[in-house]
C-alpha cells in the first residue's frame, strides 16, 4: 500500500521507499525511513498535500511523493494504538 492511499487518523509504518533518489534522500533525511510509524493528520481536498506525523515532527509531501513511499497500516482512528511501541 502507498502513503498517498491512507485517510485521515490513519496509523501505519513504512516499509520501502520506492521515490526517485532526490526525494527519497530528502524523505529519508527528515527521519522517515523504514520501520518508521507515522499517523495521517491531514490530506487536502484534491489529496496533496498530505501532512503526517513521526517523531515528533510534522511533515506535509505532495500526493506524488507519497506514492513513493510503501506502508503497512497498523491502526485507524480511535483504535487507541499507539504510533510508536510493540508492533501488532
Amino acid at each position: 500500500m502507498r502513503l498517498s492511499e491512507l485517510k485521515v487518523g490513519d496509523k501505519a509504518e513504512v516499509t520501502a521507499l520506492k521515490a526517485e533518489h532526490v526525494i527519497r534522500r530528502r524523505i529519508m533525511d527528515m527521519g522517515l525511513i523504514k520501520g518508521t510509524r507515522f499517523k495521517v493528520l491531514r490530506v487536502a481536498p484534491l489529496g496533496d498535500p498530505i501532512e503526517i506525523f513521526f517523531k515528533g515532527l510534522y511533515f506535509a509531501m505532495r500526493k506524488t511523493e507519497a506514492d513513493g513511499v510503501m506502508v503497512c497500516k497498523v491502526g485507524e482512528v480511535g483504535d487507541a494504538l499507539p504510533m510508536s511501541g510493540s508492533k501488532t
